[in-house]
Formats: structure tokens, sequence, C-alpha cells
């Protein structure tokens, strides 16, 4: 599926102001948003997701418009259809893990029933080998099942293309190589289109079949192989 971005924001606040002026296209499974601390990435990514408004410009994901500002258009993140994990995974914590994937379900925000049983939220739970941990809280979990928990939430309504915003940040050096093996043979077995984002050279040469890269809110470069960067 076919992504093209093309927006600029102006964010300003009492200490600085910060201009994102972004623009690419592609069409790879696999594609990385490469840059520093700062680059935008994470405004771009949520440009995308719906979750912020771009000043100007235009997202298209496959055929449909999500966002022109020309034609009025922006759509809310709920009608996008794209499952996002936030950098830090936004569990919460007051849910068990069967209701923060089935929380992926709800329209509102009223609490899942801690008792309810959905059967594709505990398909979900079995793919991610999670239904042992269904019962258990956030805070009784390592940061690789945190994080698991998190992927399983954001695939429930099975999204278009699935968004991740730093996804081994977290987690410290040992835990991050062997969740890179993880996530890549789950995406492998989900066959869906993931848009990554990663100031991480390891997540690039793992995952970035398409990289763009960005610094200072603007695009480096696009379309590039990361094997053939320089380190």
């Amino acid at each position: 599926m076919s992504l093209s971005v093309d927006i600029q924001r102006r964010m300003v606040s009492a200490q600085r102001s910060f201009d994102l002026r972004v623009r690419f296209e592609t069409s790879a499974r696999r594609t990385v948003i490469f840059g520093p601390s700062g680059a935008g990435k994470s405004l771009t990514l949520r440009a995308i997701a719906g979750l912020l408004k771009p000043d100007q410009g235009r997202i298209r994901l496959g055929d449909e418009v999500l966002f022109d500002s020309r034609l009025g258009i922006a759509q809310p993140a709920r009608r996008r259809h794209l499952g996002y994990v936030f950098q830090d995974y936004a569990l919460f914590p007051h849910l068990s893990v069967r209701q923060n994937v089935a929380f992926g379900l709800r329209q509102g925000w009223l609490n899942p029933s801690r008792e309810a049983r959905d059967d594709r939220v505990e398909r979900s739970l079995k793919a991610l080998e999670l239904s042992e941990l269904a019962g258990q809280y956030p805070d009784e979990l390592s940061g690789g099942q945190r994080q698991r928990v998190a992927l399983a939430r954001a695939l429930i309504n099975s999204p278009r293309a699935l968004l991740l915003d730093e996804p081994f940040a977290a987690l410290d050096g040992d835990l991050r190589a062997r969740m890179r093996d993880e996530l890549d043979a789950l995406l492998a077995r989900l066959e869906i289109p993931v848009l990554m984002i990663t100031h991480d050279r390891e997540d690039l040469a793992r995952f970035g079949e398409v990289v763009v890269h960005l610094a200072g809110g603007r695009l480096v470069a696009g379309g590039t192989d990361p094997r053939s960067e320089e380190n």
C-alpha cells in the first residue's frame, strides 16, 4: 500500500519555534523514518496517524486521502484504521492485559469489563503469546511483555498499516536485540505494512527497506538503502 506525505507544521513554544516540512512517498512493506532526537520524526508519525493536524499539505494512503488542507479533509484518527504503538506503550495501569488489548475495540472511553471475553481478543493474546499473562497488570510485566501487549492492542482491529514510535527505545540492550527478532518474525507472519521511527541504526538496518532521513524538520534523504550509508 502506497503512502504519500507532503506536510508543513509550525510548532511554537515560549522557548523556540520548530518548522516541520516533510515530503516523501513509499510503497515498501517496511519504511523507517530515521533521524536524531528533535528531527521531527514523532510529529510526522502523529500527523499520519491523525493525532496532529498539519498547517497545510496532503497525506494519502493508497487511494484514500487522509488529510488535505486545500480540500478541507482531515479524517479523525479512528477512521484512518491505523495501528499505533507509542514509545512508552501507553498501557492503562489499572487495566489487566486482556482489558488493555480489548480497549482497542472500544469506540468510547468506558473500560472493558474484566470478566468479558471476546474471540478477537483471545486470538490476539494467543498470537502474541500473552494468554498466560491475560490477568496481570502492566506493572507486573517485563519491558518486552509490555511491548507485546501494546502491539496486540494496536493490531486488534486489523489495521491497514502499523505505526511504531521508537519501539525498542524503552528496552535494554539484550532485550532490544531479542525483541527485534520477535517483531521481525511477527511482521513477516502478519504481512502488514509498517512505518517505524527510530534514531537507532540497528533498527534502520533491520527494518529499513525504505528510509526517510529527517534532520531539523527537513528531509535529508528518502528511499535510500541503509546498508549503503556510512557509519
